[in-house]
């Protein structure tokens, strides 16, 4: 299985702050990593440097064999990169269709119009919306229309930081199902910010937990849902079997 992007002991600071500490990671190509963590653990850091956003300190970012730790956003994003950040961050002002060609922006093809048609083939809401002004659209509608905005670049890897933050159960699935359809549909590989564990874990192929700035455990999604760890303290599992056991009194195996 080829790696798409591989970090290599990637070091980012904010100031004199080291916020991730020497990590490593591959991100296969078609498939959908997640990157699971506790807020504050550096997982919003790790797409940040990815995308260009930050600059590591130390370690090397390789995407289809090419380093690009000291690219530019814009270079990036016209390698096939698309970064769909936490909170949306859709233009306010401009209206939803404005909003998707801003995505399309590093393109030069005459073929815009047809990634609009498919756009709206995902989410139908926003062919509604179309004229409609950003700031008027609910949460989730904006999360559908960062997401949209992202495929308007015809990426080969979208970095997703908490597309579930702030959404009812039901659009989370909604957004979740249209993730592994994008994957499959448009093989566009996928690598998933979430503090969602098991909206995450039960889309994605291949899971890393992170904890202050480095990664503690890797594996497939389908072994972390079973790792008592991740159930305890990521899914909300107990052992009920042991009387008078505390979350905050039990240690991880990963310390």
């Amino acid at each position: 299985m080829s790696a798409l992007l591989e970090l290599r002991n990637i070091e980012t600071y904010y100031g004199p702050i080291m916020a991730i500490r020497g990590i490593s990671m591959e991100v296969p190509e078609g498939k959908i990593v997640t990157l699971l963590g506790a807020n504050g653990a550096g997982k919003t850091t790790v797409l940040k440097t990815i995308s260009g956003a930050m600059d590591p300190l130390r370690g090397t970012i390789t995407y289809r064999g090419e380093e690009i730790q000291t690219r530019d956003p814009d270079w990036v994003a016209r390698k096939g990169i698309a970064h769909v950040p936490e909170g949306r961050e859709v233009f306010p002002f401009l209206s939803v269709e404005d909003n998707l060609r801003m995505g399309a922006f590093t393109r030069k093809d005459g073929e815009i119009g047809k990634d609009l048609t498919l756009v709206y083939g995902y989410f139908p809401i926003l062919e509604e919306l179309a004229k409609t002004q950003a700031e008027y659209l609910s949460g989730g509608q904006q999360q559908m229309l960062a997401i949209g905005r992202a495929l308007m670049l015809r990426p080969q890897l979208m970095l997703l930081d908490e597309p579930s933050l702030g959404l009812a159960p039901k659009l989370v699935h909604e957004i979740a199902e249209i993730i592994v359809r994008l994957n499959k549909e448009q093989s566009v590989t996928m690598l998933l910010v979430e503090q969602n564990a098991k909206m995450a874990l039960d889309i994605g192929d291949l899971g890393y937990v992170m904890e202050m700035g480095r990664i503690v455990m890797e594996d497939s999604c389908e072994r972390l849902r079973n790792a008592t760890d991740i159930q305890e303290f990521y899914l909300g599992m107990k052992d009920e079997g042991v009387r008078g056991r505390r979350r905050w009194k039990q240690r991880k195996t990963w310390r």
